[in-house]
């Protein structure tokens, strides 16, 4: 059965780069997936304040932001057919209007009917980050962030990054179809982060992984006080690894979900392509 990705091709306040649609050509193409394009335009509240219709046309602006959401789509959705076809990528496209708030629950919801998650994460757009947030912890599947103005990923060598948690455990086991196309995987774990589970849990994830006949290689790591997202992309990103894989840590707080520290650091600055899973 061929896998189905969905890719939140976000719109709004300055939307996905065209550039986006090169990434999700390559991860497609990788896998051996079928695309699924949601395109999300802005909705936004109809205000009845006579003076404010006077002194500022709201009307106008609303219907300016929602022809500039369309216009934004319809480049990304060029970018991706051009990019798709050239790969031989079999792909599809829907569209949805609603308020920015609410685009990480469009795509939470959709996100179960699907095998993978793959959201474009630019340079300034925090909405795409929220999109992320809501997918990684709401949808029970597994996220894939790329930095959308970065070149499309070489999948060839993946790197884990393992501290023998459940979460880690969770993203090894939706990343099964990375693990097994790449030429090279790298188990990493931080020492000087935090408590392990024991004294080598790197080396016991390879002996499970070679039952699963995916060979992979044990590093250990050390932080030296730089935040943990830093150390484990920079990392990979020194030994070869075109791709990280990694638990997202989070807890609820009252209503609220509070990310973890690595989980934040790499929404906030993702550095190469990310498999994150709850």
């Amino acid at each position: 059965m061929k896998l189905d990705i969905l890719v939140p091709i976000h719109t709004y306040p300055d939307g996905n780069a065209d550039k986006f649609a090169l990434h999700v050509a390559a991860a497609a193409r990788h896998l051996e997936a079928d695309v699924h394009a949601l395109v999300m335009v802005a909705e936004f509240p109809h205000v009845s304040s006579a003076l404010g219709n006077i002194l500022i046309d709201i009307p106008s602006l609303i219907s300016g932001a929602k022809a500039k959401c369309r216009e934004r789509g319809s480049a990304v959705i060029q970018a991706m057919e051009t990019e798709t076809g050239r790969l031989g990528v079999s792909w599809r496209t829907t569209k949805t209007e609603c308020f920015p708030g609410t685009f990480g629950d469009a795509v939470t919801n959709l996100a179960r009917y699907h095998d993978l998650v793959l959201v474009g994460i630019g340079p300034d757009d925090v909405t795409p980050q929220a999109t992320a947030e809501a997918a990684i912890f709401g949808s029970g599947r597994p996220t894939l962030l790329v930095p959308e103005n970065s070149p499309p990923a070489d999948f060839g060598h993946v790197m884990i990054a393992w501290d023998g948690s459940r979460v880690a455990a969770r993203a090894v086991s939706d990343a099964r179809d990375f693990l097994q196309r790449a030429q090279t995987v790298t188990i990493a774990s931080v020492t000087d982060e935090k408590a392990l589970p024991d004294e080598d849990p790197g080396t016991r994830l390879a002996e499970y992984l070679s039952r699963h006949d995916i060979q992979a290689t044990v590093a250990r790591v050390q932080s030296r006080g730089r935040p943990i997202a830093e150390t484990l992309q920079e990392h990979a990103r020194e030994t070869g690894a075109g791709m990280l894989v990694m638990g997202g840590f989070g807890h609820s707080r009252m209503r609220d979900f509070v990310l973890g520290g690595a989980t934040s650091g790499i929404l906030k600055d993702l550095r190469l392509p990310v498999l994150l899973s709850h």
